[in-house]
């Protein structure tokens, strides 16, 4: 999702869907009573998004311990890369809570919720990896550790480099998609502040990281099944996207992101 221009620590606190979704998941869980004493606050977490979270690490170390938050849709999180990424987050939090190390805390709680929400992300469901090979021309996972070849696709001719680059930023190209729908996202929710509790039931019943995995799991087959992203390929950005991404999408992704506080907050007792 989009989290600004990765620029400045500020950037994206209007329009940034991480750090909405960052406010209103701790919001919603402080206003529960669920929250302890020694939880960052929020402008503590806000400060490790932007060009301190994991889209930042895109422009000051392309291709270096760059998170990858991509996961197939029909894959369980338990045992993917993904997965094993925001269990890590999970525990390194829990630690963090359990010794009240306040910076650390609010490190892996915006860079836990990060995860999640891209993992729930349509645009995050797309084969990237295996596009990139197609392009690249080569097998297994492409190195991109230059801002140049992050940009600019390689072909084994002029004509051939100019065809793949079309493909991946021309229009309707595979990133230029990928940052249009974020982009829509941003924008359909970039007036509201999902105050109704309604919009985030059952919260007390994941205490654990095989209940967590489990609804993260159910979450991602239900977003899936939406076909968001393949409708805005073929429509572009439509009433019907924006309802759904007001009333489902971000909703759903706040709760996951609730619970993954929630099991942190659960085994920090126990995590020192």
């Amino acid at each position: 999702m989009y989290s600004g221009t990765t620029i400045h620590t500020k950037s994206g606190r209007i329009m940034g869907v991480h750090q909405k979704v960052d406010r209103i998941a701790r919001r919603h869980l402080a206003r529960r009573g669920m929250l302890p004493s020694n939880f960052p606050n929020i402008r503590e977490i806000l400060h490790f998004e932007g060009a301190n979270g994991p889209d930042g690490l895109k422009r000051k170390r392309p291709g270096i311990d760059e998170p990858w938050h991509f996961i197939e849709p029909n894959q369980s999180i338990t045992g993917s890369e993904l997965g094993a990424m925001i269990h890590d987050h999970i525990s390194n939090l829990a630690v963090a809570l359990g010794s009240s190390d306040q910076e650390r805390a609010a490190f892996e709680a915006a860079w836990l919720a990060h995860a999640i929400t891209d993992g729930l992300t349509p645009a995050h469901h797309y084969p990237l990896q295996d596009k990139l090979s197609q392009l690249h021309g080569a097998s297994g996972r492409v190195e991109r550790n230059t801002t140049r070849k992050k940009l600019i696709i390689p072909g084994k001719t002029r004509r051939q480099a100019v065809r793949n680059n079309w493909e991946y930023w021309g229009a309707k190209g595979v990133m230029t998609t990928h940052l249009h729908f974020e982009w829509g996202v941003a924008a359909a929710i970039a007036t509201m502040r999902f105050d109704t509790f309604s919009f985030f039931p059952n919260l007390t019943k994941v205490t654990s990281r095989k209940s967590f995995d489990d609804q993260f799991d159910k979450s991602l087959r239900e977003i899936s099944s939406m076909e968001m992203y393949e409708e805005f390929a073929t429509k572009g950005w439509t009433r019907h996207l924006a309802s759904e991404t007001k009333n489902i999408l971000v909703p759903e992704i706040v709760r996951i992101v609730m619970l993954g506080w929630l099991v942190a907050i659960n085994e920090s007792d126990t995590a020192i």
